[in-house]
């Protein structure tokens, strides 16, 4: 077993990252002939004592698995020293919203927290670390980091839509009575947020157009689309915690889409950083749909349309997503 992969996961005492990180390490990512390192960080214990202990424990939990593939677990409150050679990057941990605090008082939190990592990823990782950002508000956190480590090329950066693309993909599969694997060409446009836009106009069902096979055109405009959106809040209000295991799939199937091709005549979807495609502004984060080529690269697909509704849609989120990057603009470098 020769190959040797490193991956950063922060917030790794959450429970998104207790989710995700035996997955990472059991080889089923990065497959049985690689072995795993884990660089795992957490806040300081200067800021909160139980963060640390918390992520101690996680790691004697993995050592306790015995995984074949996993070969070492370090420990860390230090961007340097988690981010140091590493090809991956999952930036799952983010500061969470308070008790009334407005949309733009989080973003200026996470701020902080995003500048200094992306100057430590651009000084630290691999030269092809690849970066997914899970914490929220992702796509907004994403633009900041990137814009803290331009070193690492544009294409290298991403915040995941992909939790969504499978919530919508699920919700599309059970309406139609079909299996989930049967749907395909599905797009969630935007933001990672309630603004979002599942794109079924564009989708398919058994290769048919997904509205030629559901055809209640108000279900899918008034109840799959809210659905969608709305999803996290209506898991939050049924167990009282986020939906950590299904985003914690949601980053793995991102990173495996990364390391496997996508099937002839589908895509996936992802935030990612536009270079004007649709008329996004150029350098702003937005999700996409896209391609990957197995070899760590994703290609925006081109040439798709959207109707009325779609298009409606679309604006809100790409409007959103403005106002994030304005509310943030000074700590953007240029």
């Amino acid at each position: 077993m020769s190959n040797v992969v490193r991956v950063a996961v922060t917030g790794a005492a959450g429970q998104v990252a207790y989710t995700l990180l035996p997955r990472l390490a059991s080889g089923e990512v990065f497959g049985p002939n690689t072995k795993v390192i884990l660089q795992l960080l957490e806040v300081p214990r200067s800021v909160f004592p139980k963060a640390m202990e918390g992520l101690e424990g996680v790691a004697m939990e993995l050592e306790d698995c015995a995984f074949p593939t996993l070969q070492e677990i370090i420990v860390t409150d230090d961007e340097n020293t988690a981010f140091n050679g590493v090809n991956y990057a999952l930036l799952v941990g983010a500061a969470p919203r308070g008790p009334g605090m407005e949309r733009k008082d989080l973003l200026m939190k996470n701020a902080q927290i995003f500048q200094k990592q992306g100057s430590a990823l651009a000084a630290k990782a691999a030269t092809g670390v690849r970066i997914l950002v899970v914490g929220n508000p992702c796509n907004t956190n994403c633009l900041i980091a990137y814009r803290n480590g331009k070193d690492i090329p544009q294409n290298q950066w991403g915040a995941m839509t992909r939790l969504d693309h499978n919530r919508a993909v699920g919700a599309l599969a059970k309406k139609a009575g079909v299996a989930n694997e049967e749907v395909t060409n599905v797009t969630i446009w935007g933001n990672h947020s309630n603004t979002q836009y599942p794109d079924f106009t564009n989708a398919k069902i058994k290769g048919k157009p997904a509205t030629e096979v559901i055809t209640d055109r108000t279900w899918l405009e008034t109840v799959y689309v809210p659905q969608c959106q709305e999803r996290g809040k209506a898991i939050i209000n049924k167990r009282g915690l986020s939906s950590a295991f299904s985003a914690a799939n949601g980053a793995l199937d991102h990173v495996k889409s990364l390391l496997k091709p996508t099937p002839a005549g589908d895509w996936t979807s992802a935030a990612v950083i536009s270079n004007g495609e649709y008329g996004v502004p150029k350098g702003l984060v937005f999700g996409y749909p896209v391609r990957s080529d197995g070899q760590g690269n994703l290609s925006i697909v081109p040439g798709l349309s959207l109707d009325t509704f779609g298009k409606s849609k679309f604006d809100a989120t790409l409007k959103e997503l403005l106002e994030e990057q304005d509310a943030v603009k000074d700590l953007l470098p240029s």
